[in-house]
């Protein structure tokens, strides 16, 4: 019995001897692989590796994509708002220049009713003038002293000199050449003084105010 126990003990720890030693032929066998193939530990650090860059770069690249797509936003809304700021300054200089317009050309017709009015109240007084004319040149050469002759002879000049003054001023005549802008021609005569075509009689007076003509002159031209 004592035998038999014996021999079991040796079979056992037989046993055990051999599979301590597989176990040791397995390992040994494992590093002896991967001390021949360190390629393999390398290629799965760099597959490790790769994949980090390639996140990173993924994820810059969507930065960028969203930063572009950002700025193309805000460069289109500012182009619209400098495409509205330019109609803005388009219409304001459109409607600077209709005042601008408005504004000559209201001064040019006030200027124009002006002159109209101004022609019209002259055109009125031209006739007293005549008339102071008319008796004046009839009075005697003895009573040109008289008083009253000598009175009506100033209040004449006086006239004359306030329409002068607002640019009132009779129209040359009689010697001139004849100018159908000035003079308005009523007859002919013959005359030994003056060539043909000059003005040799004023049967009444013109006046021009401010370079325009209030009344031509009723003329006699030479033969």
């Amino acid at each position: 019995m004592a035998e038999q126990e014996k021999e079991i003990l040796e079979e056992e720890t037989v046993e055990c001897e051999e599979s301590t030693a597989d176990s040791v032929k397995q390992d040994a066998s494992e590093d002896t692989a991967e001390s021949e193939n360190p390629e393999s530990e390398e290629a799965e650090e760099n597959s490790d590796t790769d994949e980090e860059p390639e996140e990173a770069e993924d994820s810059r690249s969507w930065a960028e994509k969203r930063a572009a797509k950002k700025q193309a936003k805000q460069d289109k809304k500012s182009d619209a708002m400098k495409e509205q700021i330019e109609q803005l300054e388009d219409k304001v200089k459109r409607q600077l220049a209709e005042f601008e317009n408005f504004r000559n050309r209201t001064e040019k017709e006030k200027s124009a009713m002006f002159e109209t009015g101004a022609k019209s109240v002259i055109e009125k007084i031209l006739p007293v003038v005549d008339n102071f004319e008319r008796g004046l040149a009839t009075v005697p050469e003895e009573k040109k002293e008289d008083p009253f002759v000598d009175g009506m002879n100033r209040i004449y000049k006086q006239l004359l000199t306030e329409l002068e003054n607002i640019g009132v001023k009779p129209i040359d005549a009689v010697g001139q050449e004849f100018d159908p802008n000035l003079h308005n021609a009523v007859m002919q005569e013959a005359s030994e003084e003056y060539e043909s075509g000059i003005v040799v009689r004023e049967l009444q007076k013109g006046y021009t105010y401010r370079d325009s003509v209030v009344r031509h002159s009723m003329v006699a031209v030479a033969e």
